[in-house]
């Protein structure tokens, strides 16, 4: 059985709507006690963590219809840097199939990139003198033996599993998982962490006074955890890799195949080998294999004449035989020829984008590495990179052009926005026109773009201040068209204004569109960026809290190319590695 863990970060959603109330059936059979005002309050704490004071998480396994297979609710109380499981739980016949401990280590991987100092939750106790409940014993013990695989146990020597009321049974443990890290608590620490989860998390149900006892009896320093007492400590599972710094890095291993020869076509395959070739030596990147998905993405985003056309005329061709488009229907668009070799115009919008054998190939390819990123994404990963060629920010719906086929990173944004919010920053030196096009009366999506004004620059009749979006998408497109020569300096002035415009929207889900061509000598560009001012804006970016995917587009002085990409990712870990 395969399955996916994400993130649900939006109840609104008509798809996340669907897995809560999923999710709620699942905690009804778990959890018979908790009644239908717990349950609105869970909603309540996921849409206003200001009034709860904690962000509350809920992760679900999800197979590839859409069915809840278990979930798990985590809080996070970013003034004390915890992580408190609050609910973890698989769909009833489940629970030997890894759905629980894939969740678990799902919340292990979010509390480390949080930089959390650990994870608590409650457990119920295997000790019989606190349990008049004798038939719970078993699957507590069950329970307590899963955590300590983790090296999860419970504080040792505090009043903590003490009943507030007297008529209760089986007082709960107070279980702490330190990430592997073997941080060690101080008892003063100790007593602001345990009164913050028994304020916020039972408000109603916990006195003061008992808050006070259990606090005061908290006395060991460093604060001792109990003894391995299921699974030696040879045992634990060590498996848990340091993931802080690494980005998910999916490479588009069909992009060789297109490969056109001629004189002067600057979108060939070195640009890939020397963007790889130099951003290995940063040692942050995990080769994660590309996943096949259908065609409905792509028909979702591209018209579906221009996706059968363009991949029935890429059948037809020899080996190593292109076409250019060369008549376009200036009249009459409503009326498209029959010939296949003359309908290339009615879906290009230049004269230098090729079709052959292998461009859709190629293409198609590019856009599963692309999805896959976005996948990642929502399975855990708080970057990607989709390392692909050919590019595809130029792309429209209906049309292809500027060496793109397919729009990557669009079709990636409509992906993600099932699941949540997602705003397009498109950094290459040319416009975003495909992303524009797209979403041009969406405000689920928002797009922006830093480029080079279109008086000079490809595709010249796009990209200008005064184009916002229409209708719902009004005001969430964003145009930043530049002067013809710009240095770094410039440049990144523009982009702490794009960025500013990026962090108050606030998305689920940000993707870059990664151009290197806005570099210095860029055969395609103007302007005058050096490897510092890469890193400088690397840097800058690194500085948003968003899960992003970075999806790679133009750059074709290949002499510079790779350093310009180490560059700009050294800078990117630089901070985002760095922040709290």
């Amino acid at each position: 059985m395969s399955f996916k863990i994400r993130k649900v970060t939006d109840s609104y959603l008509p798809s996340n709507k669907q897995a809560i109330e999923q999710v709620f059936g699942i905690l009804r059979i778990h959890f018979p006690s908790v009644k239908e005002e717990k349950i609105n309050e869970i909603l309540e704490q996921m849409k206003n963590p200001l009034k709860y004071k904690f962000s509350s998480n809920l992760f679900v396994a999800e197979d590839g219809r859409a069915n809840i297979k278990g979930f798990a609710i985590m809080f996070y109380l970013p003034d004390k840097n915890i992580c408190y499981l609050d609910y973890i739980a698989a769909n009833p016949g489940r629970t030997s199939s890894g759905i629980g401990g894939a969740i678990y280590e799902r919340l292990r991987k979010e509390a480390q990139l949080l930089k959390s100092i650990g994870i608590f939750m409650e457990c119920l106790p295997d000790d019989e003198k606190l349990c008049r409940d004798k038939t719970a014993i078993k699957q507590n013990r069950a329970r307590l033996e899963f955590y300590e695989r983790y090296g999860a146990r419970p504080i040792a020597g505090t009043k903590y599993e003490t009943l507030v009321n007297p008529d209760d049974d089986c007082p709960p443990y107070l279980v702490f998982d330190d990430l592997g890290t073997g941080i060690s608590l101080s008892a003063h620490q100790m007593k602001k962490i345990v009164r913050a989860i028994l304020e916020r998390k039972y408000p109603k149900y916990c006195p003061e006074d008992y808050i006070n006892m259990v606090t005061s009896s908290i006395s060991d320093n460093p604060v001792r955890l109990r003894e391995f007492k299921y699974v030696s400590k040879e045992r634990m599972i060590e498996d848990f890799k340091d993931i802080k710094n690494k980005i998910a890095l999916i490479i588009n291993d069909k992009h060789k195949i297109h490969h056109i020869r001629e004189r002067g076509y600057i979108e060939s395959p070195v640009r890939i080998t020397s963007i790889l070739k130099e951003i290995e030596k940063l040692n942050a990147f995990q080769i994660m294999p590309s996943r096949e998905y259908p065609d409905k993405h792509i028909t979702d985003v591209h018209n579906p004449k221009y996706f059968n056309y363009f991949k029935k005329i890429c059948e037809k061709f020899p080996e190593g035989k292109s076409i250019y488009p060369y008549v376009f229907p200036v009249r009459n668009s409503t009326r498209p020829p029959r010939d296949y070799s003359v309908l290339a115009g009615y879906y290009c919008i230049d004269t230098f984008t090729p079709l052959n054998k292998n461009a859709f190939l190629a293409a198609r390819a590019g856009v599963n590495c692309t999805i896959t990123g976005a996948e990642l994404l929502l399975e855990g990963y708080h970057c990607a990179y989709a390392l692909v060629r050919p590019p595809g920010h130029h792309a429209e719906r209906d049309v292809f052009g500027g060496f793109c086929y397919f729009n990557n990173s669009s079709i990636a944004a409509d992906f993600l926005s099932k699941y949540g919010k997602v705003a397009i920053m498109d950094i290459d030196y040319h416009h975003g026109n495909g992303h524009q096009s797209i979403f041009y009366k969406r405000k689920d999506v928002l797009t922006v773009s830093i480029h080079g004004n279109p008086a000079f620059a490809y595709p010249y009749f796009t990209g200008f201040a005064d184009e916002i979006g229409e209708g719902p998408g009004e005001g969430y497109n964003l145009n930043f068209p530049l002067k013809e020569f710009l240095n770094g300096e410039e440049y990144l002035v523009i982009l702490k204004k794009a960025i500013k415009r990026i962090a108050a929207f606030a998305p689920d889900y940000l993707i870059i569109s990664l151009g290197f061509d806005i570099a210095k000598g860029d055969p395609t560009g103007t302007w005058t960026l050096k490897y510092s001012d890469f890193k400088n804006n690397g840097s800058e970016i690194g500085k948003l809290p968003f899960p992003i995917l970075f999806v790679q587009e133009g750059g074709y002085k290949n002499r510079t190319l790779g350093v310009n990409a180490r560059c700009f990712f050294e800078g990117f870990l630089s901070t985002r590695n760095n922040k709290r």
